[in-house]
């Protein structure tokens, strides 16, 4: 496929975008009469026979199109930038509009521990910061810990809960969170987004304990993407391979281990949701490209395919990671190529079914928001932890035989 007919196809097919966007054609003038001309006088010639330099045979550049310059699926903003601009650093055109449509979803954990042991649990939860597809309203919690606190982290802005239980009695503890979620899509006909951090960029393109940026990564990416020079373009075709290489494994547990340098070793590329999107994440940033997996737990049914959501209250086992990617101008993309295995898998679908390859374009660009982003943090040492955490997704206990939880999720109304 070529590079214009994928952004092209990329903008149309967005789950959620409702009209293309078109600039309006200038009204055509009347035509005029032609205008006689003076008839032009011979140049003045040099001694040497060659036309003298004057103001009416010295070459003019031609004047610049009139009126703004519209950028399309087939022109892209970051090939061709405007005049006066950065290909690295484009400044938004203008502020991003809030989406209309939120749901809200209330998060409920409880927690039952073993009488006769101290315990210790975490709790990761949502996104402490608001976002155009995700807030946090708040939280509330009850139970007999003797320790309770909220404890924010700075890798990844991840905010945890952590409590303790003495050896005096059967630990409870009820923890619920109520978030509101947009779904999330990715227009390329739109360039809204003002630069990020540079800090947070270059955290993203750094290897991490798991996820490599080099190596077999490098020389997998360089193949990948061959010649392909826009970064849009680029990430499709990472995204591309990935579905076409990665198998789902349902009987892993959790999001999976995400121990990419594992499978660039082997060369058996797969598993669950941290480890295909790990995979993705781990090709990008060997080309240059930031990216980041995201933590979180699928909070309710899907109106794509029903593998993809929950089939009842019970969240316990919906934790859920995805990926995004980031370019100058669009910000950071959402993808999720697992979640394209994974209805492969769990649906029984052919690689070549209709259905299959309209989720395989809508998913590149779009987060179906049924589902609660945690953090982005990676290789994290809890509070009162020695050794460190590859990603934190599910609840942690250091006493997991004597500790067990549930997890419930749905939909309310405000």
């Amino acid at each position: 496929m070529k590079r214009r007919h994928f952004l092209a196809s990329a903008a149309a097919l967005s789950l959620f975008v409702k009209e293309t966007l078109a600039a309006p054609k200038p009204a055509a003038k009347p035509a005029s009469k032609p205008v006689a001309k003076p008839a032009a006088k011979p140049p003045v010639r040099k001694p040497n026979g060659r036309p003298a330099p004057n103001a009416r045979n010295l070459r003019q550049p031609a004047p610049p199109p009139a009126g703004p310059r519209v950028h399309t699926a087939e022109d892209p903003v970051i090939e061709r930038p405007p005049q006066g601009t950065s290909a690295t650093r484009l400044p938004p055109v203008k502020a991003p509009e809030p989406p209309t449509e939120w749901r809200t979803w209330e998060i409920t954990t409880t927690v039952k521990t073993k009488a006769g042991r101290a315990t210790r649990f975490w709790l990761p939860l949502p996104l402490n910061q608001d976002t155009l597809y995700q807030r946090t309203l708040g939280h509330s919690w009850g139970g007999n810990p003797e320790q309770a606190a909220m404890r924010r982290l700075p890798d990844g802005d991840l905010e945890v809960f952590h409590c303790e239980w003495k050896e005096n009695g059967e630990g409870r503890l009820r923890f619920t969170t109520q978030v509101t979620t947009a779904d999330r899509h990715f227009d390329i006909t739109k360039r809204t987004m003002p630069p990020d951090r540079e800090d947070i960029l270059r955290r993203n393109l750094q290897a991490s304990r798991l996820i490599p940026n080099d190596g077999l990564a490098h020389q997998l990416g360089e193949r990948i993407v061959g010649r392909i020079k826009d970064p849009v373009a680029q990430a499709k075709a990472v995204y591309d391979w990935v579905i076409d290489n990665a198998i789902y494994d349902p009987s892993l547990p959790g999001c999976g281990s995400g121990d990419v340098r594992k499978q660039l070793i082997s060369g058996q590329y797969g598993g669950r949701s941290a480890d295909i999107n790990g995979l993705f994440v781990a090709i990008c940033r060997a080309i240059g490209i930031p990216a980041r997996c995201v933590y979180g737990i699928r909070v309710g049914p899907s109106r794509l395919f029903r593998s993809l959501g929950l089939a009842s209250p019970d969240a316990t086992r919906g934790h859920h990671a995805r990926a995004e990617f980031y370019i100058p101008g669009y910000g950071w993309i959402p993808v999720d190529p697992s979640d394209v295995r994974r209805a492969v898998a769990m649906e029984g679908l052919s690689e070549r079914d209709s259905k299959l390859m309209a989720l395989r374009r809508v998913l590149f660009g779009v987060w179906e928001m049924n589902w609660v982003a945690f953090n982005v943090g990676v290789d994290l040492t809890l509070p009162g932890q020695q050794s460190a955490l590859p990603f934190l997704a599910l609840p942690q206990s250091d006493a997991d035989d004597d500790l067990s939880y549930t997890i419930s999720a749905r939909q309310v109304e405000l």
